[in-house]
């Protein structure tokens, strides 16, 4: 049986999340949200899981009180909704509005190879 890319990432992005639901269990907003910008590199060519974390994200902002980067998160909801599925997203960009939703980023290797592996099956 041959499992999609959303379905081959999605135990990635879940354990990258899991880890930022343990971050802010810990009260730990920082850590929190480096592991949100995890999840996101590894999602980002998902539309499912794309528009996910920037929901999760949307949601860390409004808990932590942050105006800026919950409305930049919700632009960037429906950036993840309307054109991830037509591939027009920037690879390795961590998904924060602390940088343009168009910069391209390096991957970290640990993401990197994850990714390559995930597209493998393509």
């Amino acid at each position: 049986m041959r499992h999609s890319y959303t379905e081959r990432i999605g135990p990635y992005v879940t354990d990258a999340l899991r880890e930022a639901s343990n971050a802010r269990s810990r009260g730990q907003p920082e850590t929190e949200f480096r592991y949100l910008e995890r999840a996101h590199v590894l999602g980002q060519s998902s539309t499912y899981w794309h528009t996910r974390v920037h929901w999760a994200m949307g949601r860390w902002a409004f808990r932590n009180r942050a105006p800026g980067e919950f409305f930049g998160q919700l632009l960037r909801i429906a950036g993840a909704a309307t054109k991830t599925p037509f591939g027009l997203v920037p690879e390795g960009n961590t998904g924060g509005s602390n940088v343009s939703p168009f910069r391209r980023m390096p991957i970290a290797a640990d993401l990197r190879h994850i990714i390559e592996t995930a597209r493998s099956a393509d």
